[in-house]
């Protein structure tokens, strides 16, 4: 008798962190991806370096943080130029919801989410290990950085702010 196994597959939106690594958040954290004019965000003092200010996102404040900065990346900022739109990604939980800027989206994928593998201190800081659920390898043997956005919007750093 042979059992099959069965993938448990989730479909995932990936996009860039850095100039070559690949990032994915689960589907079922997003509820919209938008184009954001970095002259539409309203800056707020006294905050970390990686939240980028507010946003006016459906007649409500949303947070928007930039995401490789907080993982310690270059900010987009400063690779960025201010006439372009820049994407958010609006993640949620328990009615909480927080935008994470991007440099560029990829695709949709599907992934099997038993391949996930933990984002160890060996790979990652212990910083930024806390803002992931973990890593893919891919078929050309290349890491995939899973997002864990309920850790991002459950950080104290903009909790108080939410």
């Amino acid at each position: 008798m042979v059992l099959e196994t069965q993938q448990q597959e989730e479909k995932f939106l990936t996009f860039h962190l850095g100039d070559k690594d690949t990032a994915v958040i689960c589907l079922s954290h997003i509820t919209e991806v938008l184009q954001v004019s970095p002259l539409e965000i309203c800056g707020v003092p006294q905050m970390p370096s990686c939240v980028a200010g507010i946003y006016n996102w459906r007649g409500e404040m949303l947070w928007l943080i930039d995401i490789e900065n907080m993982l310690g990346y270059e900010a987009l900022s400063r690779s960025h130029n201010l006439a372009t739109k820049m994407m958010a990604v609006v993640i949620r939980k328990d009615g909480k919801y927080l935008g994470l800027l991007v440099r560029q989206l990829m695709d949709i994928e599907s992934l099997d989410v038993d391949s996930l593998k933990p984002a160890n201190i060996d790979l990652f800081s212990r910083d930024i290990a806390s803002y992931l659920e973990g890593y893919f390898i891919d078929s050309n043997e290349q890491m995939i950085i899973s997002i864990d956005a309920k850790a991002i919007i459950d950080s104290s750093m903009w909790n108080i702010h939410n």
